[in-house]
């Protein structure tokens, strides 16, 4: 959910000042996944997710960290919990059943932040992780997490706002920005189903190779992209087109289907 004119498109282009995370909890390691990367080790998790933190301060943002509830296994993947924008907040309707009660729970921290808030209703389902935000414009993905009714709700309330959007059906990934991130300067990372698909053709485009096809969940933190370690190829290919890089093992938080976009609320 990443967000030059006085335009709405200048104000999602300023710095990110905030950001929202939340410590994994003793049954993260229990969490939902579709990998077979083995459980996570929930040492290295918390060692993990103590280097983000800290990334993020490094990149110039105040970071908001919510205690961690063993009741929500997954409920470190507040991305999901949430779609944030300079203006208003969305609480998104997680499609996961095991994941719903986490929006209670952001819920606080949100409104500390934002007055105007909306609601994605049942039966309507949205994953954070589905939506992208490039300038003043949405693309929201369908998925297994992201219903139609999801989908059409976020689209109303962004289009009810002066933004627009555009609802993408996912063929293969687990969220949208599983394979894209935009990382400013009109440029995305895109990688397997997205490399090639009409929706983000006007754009220019870092290639992620197969290989590599996890490193295009990386986000960009006012000037510095955080990205996933391991994946040269596609650092040079980011660090050529102008952008510095901070790489982070996020080898825990993957075994869950989880990303680098997935661990915090950026705004």
């Amino acid at each position: 959910m990443l967000r030059e004119s006085t335009t709405k498109s200048a104000q999602a282009a300023k710095m990110f000042h905030n950001t929202i995370v939340k410590r994994p909890g003793t049954t993260f390691i229990n969490g939902l996944t579709t990998s077979d990367l083995g459980t996570p080790i929930l040492e290295k998790a918390l060692e993990q997710h103590d280097a983000y933190i800290e990334a993020l301060k490094a990149c110039g943002t105040e970071v908001t960290v919510l205690q961690s509830n063993d009741q929500f296994p997954d409920s470190t993947f507040v991305e999901d919990t949430a779609v944030l924008t300079a203006e208003f907040a969305v609480i998104s309707n997680p499609g996961a059943e095991k994941r719903n009660g986490e929006i209670h729970e952001i819920e606080p921290a949100i409104k500390s932040f934002f007055d105007k808030i909306y609601y994605i209703k049942a039966p309507g389902t949205l994953d954070g992780g589905d939506i992208l935000q490039i300038e003043d414009h949405f693309y929201i993905g369908i998925s297994t997490r992201t219903n139609q009714g999801g989908a059409e709700q976020l689209k109303q309330i962004l289009e009810s706002e002066g933004y627009s959007a555009t609802i993408v059906p996912l063929q293969k990934f687990f969220h949208l920005k599983t394979g894209i991130a935009y990382i400013g300067n009109q440029t995305i990372v895109v990688a397997g189903e997205f490399i090639d698909h009409p929706d983000f053709n006007s754009y220019q485009k870092i290639v992620v190779p197969p290989e590599e096809e996890y490193a295009a969940n990386c986000i960009r933190v006012n000037d510095y992209i955080i990205m996933p370690s391991g994946y040269p190829h596609t650092k040079q290919k980011i660090n050529e087109a102008g952008f510095q890089t901070i790489e982070l093992d996020t080898s825990e938080f993957r075994k869950l289907d989880g990303g680098l976009s997935c661990l915090s609320l950026r705004f």
